[in-house]
């Protein structure tokens, strides 16, 4: 979730309508909004904010600092005018980056990549396979050839990628996806689009890479893990979404 803090309720709404189309949730607030929800969100919220907009008004107020004590978001501050001086303000203030509007919400989304492969020595693809799952918001592709996915399903997989061998269930991915604000769609949405996900992964590769076992969740795993896990039969492995 890509939370947007500024006093202007257009500038959130548009941002938010933005990321919305490709894809990615958010969720916008004013500094007191901001620094209540901070305060009251569960770890597990926190988990799910992928980046903090700031705009530059709203930074005489927020400490960088203060928000890592939360979480460890990005956090990109937004310049209505291109300054010198306040763009070295605003990273001697500890933010990750600073961004000149107007700006491609494409460009914001390539920049909290890099920030996070950065800061976490990470590639921004995940390789399985055959299959190249990209993290910054680029479809994913199989033998070198682009594999078309509808965004929430591209968003799914890129999720599982990004956690490694780590399982998340079904709210975690939900919160990923949509965010932990949206009281407009069904949590159980996510089973379907894992399923679809799932049917267009086996036609492609042969096999399902996506694992899931009752309770616990959903993993990506190799062909390879796969087949070993299924010869020694040392787990339930392929159930149904």
């Amino acid at each position: 979730m890509i939370v947007i803090i500024d006093e202007r309720e257009l500038v959130q709404q548009g941002f938010s309508s933005q990321f919305g189309n490709e894809g990615f949730p958010s969720a916008g607030f004013d500094q007191v909004e901001f620094d209540g929800w901070m305060n009251s969100a569960s770890e597990e919220d926190l988990t799910s904010v992928g980046a903090c907009l700031i705009g530059v008004s709203e930074m005489e107020g927020l400490s960088p600092a203060a928000i890592r004590e939360k979480t460890n978001a990005p956090v990109i501050a937004l310049l209505d005018q291109s300054s010198l001086e306040d763009t070295l303000k605003l990273f001697e203030s500890g933010v990750d980056d600073v961004v000149k509007k107007p700006v491609h919400v494409r460009e914001i989304i390539a920049r909290i990549a890099a920030i996070k492969r950065r800061t976490a020595n990470k590639e921004s693809c995940v390789h399985l396979d055959r299959l190249h799952i990209y993290l910054d918001g680029r479809d994913p592709a199989i033998d070198d050839q682009t594999f078309p996915l509808p965004r929430r399903e591209r968003r799914i997989l890129e999720y599982l990628a990004s956690i490694g061998d780590r399982r998340a269930n079904k709210s975690q991915i939900f919160s990923a996806i949509y965010g932990v604000f949206n009281e407009d769609v069904e949590e159980n949405v996510i089973e379907s689009h894992i399923s679809k996900l799932r049917k267009k992964l086996r036609n492609a590769l042969g096999y399902d890479p996506i694992d899931s076992k009752r309770y616990l969740g959903y993993r990506l795993m190799p062909v390879q893990v796969r087949e070993s896990l299924e010869l020694s039969g040392s787990g339930v492995v392929g159930a149904s979404a």
